[in-house]
């Protein structure tokens, strides 16, 4: 019964190790490289925060770029309407016109209203007010903001007979 635990096992059918596998075990396994298969979670982070970060900069330079062209239009319009305009402070006729989804109306003379109706002048709104230009100014401010232009009647256009005279007053 002093058999030591190793002649036991030995006699139990257990082999001895040789002395070769002994160290090869003791050496770790070469490492096999990773399958391509789903990069990390950091990488993906990585990866997601890079992107954000790209379109939030290409976001902010389209907005910066537009309000460039706004400052641009603003300062060319400015330019094109100084004293240009033809609003009278002694004019008591109003033409109604309608710019942006409202009703807006411009103090005019007679002989104004004639030639605004005959499209001889048209009406830009700039810094808030409703501006009374020749035709030639209007149009050159269609070319730069057409969204300003707010009345501007094409005199080679049929005219629609409504029933209603333009310089009736109500």
């Amino acid at each position: 019964m002093s058999e030591s635990l190793r002649d036991q096992l030995l006699k139990a059918g257990f082999k001895q190790s040789s002395p070769a596998k002994a160290k090869q075990h003791a050496r770790h396994e070469p490492r096999k490289p990773r399958e391509p298969s789903e990069p990390d979670l950091a990488k993906a982070f990585a990866l997601r925060a890079q992107v954000e970060r790209a379109e939030r900069e290409a976001a902010e330079r389209e907005a910066r770029e537009k309000a460039e062209a706004k400052r641009e239009r603003k300062r060319r319009m400015q330019e094109l309407l100084a004293g240009k305009a033809l609003n009278k402070p002694d004019a008591e006729q109003v033409r109604n016109f309608e710019f942006a989804g409202k009703i807006r109306r411009i103090y005019v003379t007679p002989e104004q209203m004639r030639q605004l109706n005959a499209g001889e002048l048209g009406v830009v709104m700039h810094g808030g007010r409703a501006l009374l230009v020749a035709r030639d100014v209007a149009e050159q401010a269609q070319a730069i903001a057409p969204e300003l232009v707010a009345l501007l009647v094409d005199p080679s256009a049929p005219v629609d007979d409504d029933g209603v005279p333009d310089d009736l007053m109500w």
